[in-house]
């Protein structure tokens, strides 16, 4: 037999999950030029791309990638064309953007996210079933703060940096337990770690 309220969760639209993945080394930088760039790990965050229905940024994270992959879309840099396809992927991917300093977001599919940090992001979760990815740093250390993580994807990259910028440099309020759900590791040294929060 079953619960009325498993047939009320089964009419219901699935809220989506809001996943943090960052390539992070053993030390916690979370430096964009820090890491091991390689096949496996393209792809990776090509398949992210894929089961995702869309991308979560603060401002300085939204400029960087504004200011190579649109270019590499469109064709107009020389690049692999394993990139090249990333660039396409990520280019019709919805991308939305908190920002209090800039309004405008030329980048095809890109969205604002204004008002209250907490009600823009649980709407975009409660309207996004395929799940949303958080990958920018600062804003992850905001949302985790607001209990609005759901689950984690890190690579973690076999390399001490010796400097920042680190994971959660901002701090927590308190420390967050997980639940590791899987870990996979992947050529050279590079370790795929997916976990939960434990609620």
């Amino acid at each position: 037999m079953v619960r009325p309220d498993a047939v009320m969760a089964l009419d219901s639209p699935a809220m989506g999950l809001l996943t943090f993945n960052m390539n992070v080394t053993v030390d916690g930088c979370v430096d964009h030029e820090e890491g091991v760039s390689n096949d496996e790990t393209h792809a990776f965050f090509t398949r992210l791309i894929d089961e995702s229905g869309g991308m979560l940024w603060g401002r300085v994270t939204y400029e960087m990638m504004e200011s190579y992959w649109p270019a590499v879309a469109r064709g107009d840099v020389e690049a692999p064309q394993s990139n090249r396809e990333w660039a396409l992927k990520l280019d019709a991917l919805p991308k939305y953007v908190v920002s209090s300093t800039r309004t405008e977001f030329p980048w095809n599919n890109s969205h604002h996210i204004t008002g209250d940090l907490r009600e823009g992001v649980q709407k975009l979760k409660d309207a996004t079933p395929e799940g949303i990815l958080v990958g920018s740093g600062k804003l992850a250390t905001e949302l985790d703060r607001l209990d609005l993580i759901d689950e984690y994807k890190l690579l973690i990259h076999p390399m001490i940096a010796g400097h920042g910028p680190t994971l959660y440099q901002g701090g927590l309020p308190a420390t967050r337990r997980l639940e590791l759900l899987s870990a996979k590791p992947l050529c050279d040294g590079v370790m795929l770690m997916h976990y939960r929060r434990a609620r």
